[in-house]
């Protein structure tokens, strides 16, 4: 698969009837598992590639970063949309930058975020934050990528829908593909957002908090289920409980629920 098929692919998915799941590896063996599984679509994660790295989210670099979507790119004949986290950058033009480098990495789609990083003034100001997602969106059409703008209010305690929706429809009409706001509060709020905006909405799954399933989501308008770091956590959830096991108990019986060694030898190619 060309990056123009995976590109086409990506599209196509958004533009057909009914939600799809683009589940999130932070590496290519885990990337090789969900295609195996049948996904049809995967996304990076910040958090998951950082953790892994031995590092907090958001404090890889875009070179780091675009090094591990890489590698996920070139494990899989799906398209993948990477986690692109503020665009390594304040300025539209930085963001721009970010969006060509991730098309140069293969990828068909990725995510800008208008969380700042600095924690006493954690969201980019409105102007500043549709001027980034306005430059992102022109390299995007440049080079041929699909552009996700979030919105991310929620994720840093400023639980304003009024406002959030305000800046997801900004997004869209500066030249979004898809837009995302994390955390949204309720089905509600999912269904709310996904009525007064003009383009597909990314739902994020996995966090704490009320779930729902793929036909609530569905219903409630959503066009694309992504889990961030879930998947991730869950892996190091999974090793922790195992190392905890043998340091405290002594004894090994985790072994019982890994995956067996045959079963992981045959996602993987010979």
């Amino acid at each position: 698969m060309t990056r123009e098929q995976k590109l086409q692919t990506f599209r196509a998915l958004h533009e057909r009837a009914g939600l799809f799941i683009m589940p999130n590896p932070w590496n290519a063996g885990t990337a090789r598992i969900l295609e195996a599984l049948g996904f049809e679509a995967l996304a990076t994660t910040s958090a998951g590639d950082a953790f892994m790295a031995g590092r907090r989210d958001g404090k890889l670099t875009r070179a780091e970063t675009l090094a591990n979507a890489k590698t996920i790119v070139e494990a899989t004949v799906l398209p993948v949309s990477a986690d692109l986290e503020n665009g390594f950058g304040r300025s539209p033009e930085e963001c721009a930058q970010t969006i060509r480098l991730a098309a140069e990495a293969g990828l068909a789609g990725g995510s800008i975020e208008d969380a700042s990083g600095d924690p006493n003034d954690p969201i980019y100001d409105f102007e500043l934050s549709v001027q980034r997602v306005a430059a992102s969106a022109a390299a995007a059409r440049d080079c041929g990528f699909v552009l996700t703008a979030r919105a991310e209010n929620f994720l840093h305690d400023r639980e304003d829908l009024d406002d959030t929706i305000r800046r997801l429809r900004a997004y869209a009409q500066a030249g979004a593909d898809v837009v995302y706001a994390p955390a949204l509060p309720d089905i509600q709020a999912v269904r709310t957002v996904c009525g007064v905006v003009s383009k597909p909405v990314n739902v994020l799954m996995g966090l704490t908090g009320p779930v729902y399933t793929v036909d609530e989501l569905t219903a409630a308008g959503a066009k694309r289920i992504t889990v961030g770091g879930s998947m991730a956590r869950a892996a190091l959830g999974a090793f922790e409980r195992a190392a905890l096991e043998i340091k405290e108990r002594g004894t090994f019986t985790y072994a019982a629920d890994a995956m067996p060694h045959g079963t992981a030898t045959a996602y993987m190619p010979e």
